[in-house]
């Protein structure tokens, strides 16, 4: 599978396309007016304490109060008959200073969410000073080179004291050199050296440490082996680029690469124009089936239809051969879109359970290219697939969009005949309080155009009814729901 990224940066934000085989599959946007919180460590002090949720309030100097959850307080207290004690109230307190990490940034109403478990990651692993663990990537499946991975990592700590604390060996840990893995080891307990400093001299609410700009991450988390290129269409950010690779990940300097052509880079296997089709509800599959995405505050439901593809067979077979191209194409989409939490997929019933089969192997099979942690259940009765990604940022779309002011979020608006039904029912109620002679209604054109064409034999009829004359006016700036009823 050819891999290559494209990183477009200007003064104002950074976004990242990762293409896989000539095909865009993921896109990250990072703004200068507004960047990512995850990984920044920050004092903070508890506003807060809710024993009946087990979580905490935490101001850290955001606009918004942060959330910590009695889970991701470490370490836990031991209680006075001995044992840990899991209350809230036991852990911390209201007025307390706290070290805490964002795990997750704010989304829509809702603050950032915190722990205390500090985690440092560097090219090759992750380091937990709080922690004793040496875990290795579920990604790295050789028995072998897993336990080859924790034993270099013990024995640097035994020759090096110094280098104490848990650590996670990364997917691209997967046949470095020891020599790499010591390197990295150092890097990170230096660098947490340096945090622990900063706490120490730092003694009001601020930030700590701040995670690396998504430009570097994306050269540290996104350049594994299969990455053929990366192409950066800023000189400086290119010359920032290759000084981190070669402090870090020196073995990957030789593919990035300045693109100076005119051509925009993100024009290049058509990136523009996809980021474009993932803020659409609708999306088309080749076959002449679409899908339908609707993301709401508390999940994503995605629905298959086969449209106006009828196959050659038999309606069995289109539907399989429908679903099985859906499950491609929603694999696809959930990483483009970034989307997370739970997902629910409404594929079209089958009744061969092979066909299940297929097409649920086919989903994960795809799923397991995504970078994200993900987990699905089998197909239901109701032909549905319930699936978790987990969300650590905004999806493409809360990111780019805003909720529409006609429809406020609701995807559709009233018709012109029924704003007119409204108009005629807000002049009844208002004509009981006021005898003024004339009623003048302002609204769209859509509205007004109705009310003199369609509505006239109903406008007529309510002028005798009242005994008054009703005027119309064109506001161009209303939308079809507004209209103001004014007595003169």
């Amino acid at each position: 599978m050819k891999q290559e990224i494209l990183i477009n940066v200007s003064p104002s934000e950074t976004r990242v396309a990762v293409v896989e085989n000539g095909v865009l599959q993921e896109v990250y946007i990072e703004r200068e007016a507004r960047q990512g919180l995850v990984g920044n460590i920050y004092r903070g002090k508890v506003l807060r304490v809710l024993p009946g949720m087990q979580s905490a309030f935490v101001d850290i100097g955001l606009d918004k109060a942060a959330f910590l959850h009695a889970k991701e307080i470490f370490p836990l207290q031991e209680s006075e008959a001995g044992s840990v004690s899991d209350d809230i109230k036991d852990l911390i307190r209201e007025g307390q200073e706290i070290i805490v990490q964002v795990v997750k940034d704010m989304i829509g109403s809702k603050g950032a969410r915190l722990t205390t478990h500090i985690s440092l990651p560097s090219r090759y692993l992750v380091y937990m000073p709080g922690s004793q663990h040496i875990g290795v990537s579920q990604r790295i499946d050789d028995e072998k080179e897993r336990e080859r991975l924790r034993n270099i990592v013990k024995q640097v700590q035994q020759d090096k004291q110094t280098l104490s604390g848990g650590f996670i060996l990364r997917t691209a840990a997967d046949g470095v050199p020891e020599a790499e893995i010591k390197k990295d080891m150092e890097f990170v307990t230096k660098l947490w050296d340096l945090v622990e400093s900063r706490v120490c001299n730092e003694q009001k609410i601020a930030v700590i440490y701040e995670s690396l700009p998504l430009l570097m991450r994306m050269v540290r988390d996104l350049a594994e082996v299969d990455v053929g290129k990366i192409q950066i269409d800023c000189q400086e950010s290119f010359k920032q680029a290759v000084t981190f690779v070669e402090q870090f990940v020196p073995a990957i300097k030789s593919r990035i690469h300045l693109y100076s052509d005119e051509r925009h880079i993100f024009d290049l296997y058509s990136v523009e124009e996809e980021i474009q089709k993932a803020l659409d509800r609708k999306v088309g599959l080749k076959s002449g089936g679409y899908l339908i995405f609707d993301q709401t505050e508390a999940m994503t439901t995605v629905d298959v239809n086969t449209g106006a593809y009828v196959g050659h067979r038999n309606l069995e077979e289109t539907i399989f051969k429908t679903n099985l191209e859906a499950a491609h194409a929603i694999a696809r989409q959930i990483r483009l879109r970034n989307l997370g939490g739970i997902i629910i997929i409404d594929f079209i019933d089958m009744d061969d359970p092979e066909h299940k089969r297929q097409v649920l192997r086919a989903f994960a099979k795809r799923l397991a290219r995504d970078h994200v942690k993900t987990s699905i259940t089998d197909v239901s009765a109701l032909g549905l697939v319930e699936m978790s990604r987990k969300r650590t940022t905004e999806s493409l779309e809360r990111i780019l969009t805003e909720t529409c002011p006609y429809c406020q979020g609701r995807g559709s608006i009233k018709t012109a005949e029924t704003v007119c039904y409204e108009i005629f029912r807000e002049i009844m109620r208002a004509a009981k309080a006021y005898e003024a002679e004339k009623i003048m209604v302002i609204a769209s054109q859509s509205v007004i155009d109705r009310l003199l064409d369609e509505e006239s034999s109903n406008v007529a009829d309510l002028e005798e009814l009242l005994q008054r004359i009703i005027k119309f006016q064109v506001e161009s700036l209303y939308s079809q729901e507004q209209f103001d009823v004014v007595f003169v």
